[in-house]
């Protein structure tokens, strides 16, 4: 197979437990291209879509696919405060959730809609001094960041489990947003703390889940170039999806 062949866009459903970059060391692997850039990684407790460019004529429209509202389903454990605000992080806090219900939690979400201010979390792939974030929080040294505009477009309810104190939302937002900063901002609210045990991306701009290839399918024996290669579109396809929900 000729790297024109390999040169384009890929929407991968990544699995939980998987890291971004090794998604994207899996596919610099298969197609034997060394040019691989992503459009946002997602936390390894994290599923969902994924946009892969691979070669120079794809990789620099990066910032265009970036663009756009980004569409979430979450699940928030209320109660219990982690330092990295979700599942890989050690418990700091654990408190008494209040009786709740499914309308109260409804009620107080429309709070958190609209444009705002957030402030990347000490756990993040955010840069100080070019290093992440996180590079300094392992070492137990906290950098504070700016806040930076961000914006939540809708936050709907999906479901309370008062015997799990769980309740699952979904959202769409601005890029940039921290769905785990939300979370805890939603426990606070509530008065007990919270974190997200569980994110899924199902929209990136003019790209959906449904339309992604099986992340869990690339690190199966079986997997072929040609199985991948179907689904790959090209950088005027990519780029044409995008105008055309930008302008929607």
């Amino acid at each position: 197979m000729s790297l024109a062949a390999a040169v384009g866009v890929f929407l991968i459903d990544k699995p939980v437990g998987v890291t971004s970059f090794a998604v994207v060391q899996k596919l610099r692997r298969l197609l034997g291209i060394k040019k691989v850039g992503h459009a946002g990684t997602l936390d390894p407790f994290a599923s969902g879509l994924l946009i892969l460019c691979t070669g120079r004529e794809a990789t620099k429209h990066i910032d265009a696919f970036m663009t756009g509202r980004k569409t979430y389903q979450a699940v928030l454990q209320l109660g219990q405060e982690t330092e990295t605000l979700d599942p890989e992080g050690s418990v700091t806090a654990v408190r008494p959730v209040p009786e709740l219900t499914s309308e109260n939690i409804a009620a107080l979400l429309p709070e958190f809609v609209g444009p705002q201010l957030q402030a990347p979390p000490a756990y993040s792939a955010a840069k100080h001094q070019g290093k992440p974030l996180y590079h300094y929080a392992r070492q137990g040294i906290m950098i504070e960041k700016a806040a930076k505009p961000i914006e939540i477009y809708s936050l709907d309810l999906n479901g309370y489990d008062a015997n799990t104190a769980r309740l699952s939302f979904t959202v769409s937002c601005s890029r940039g947003t921290y769905i785990r900063v939300l979370a805890a901002d939603i426990g606070r609210k509530i008065g007990c703390g919270a974190h997200l045990t569980d994110l899924r991306r199902t929209r990136s701009g003019g790209f959906a889940v449904e339309e992604a290839f099986d992340g869990g399918l690339l690190f199966s024996e079986g997997i072929t170039q040609t199985a991948l290669l179907a689904g790959m579109l090209t950088v005027e396809q990519a780029l044409a999806a995008t105008k055309e929900k930008t302008l929607q």
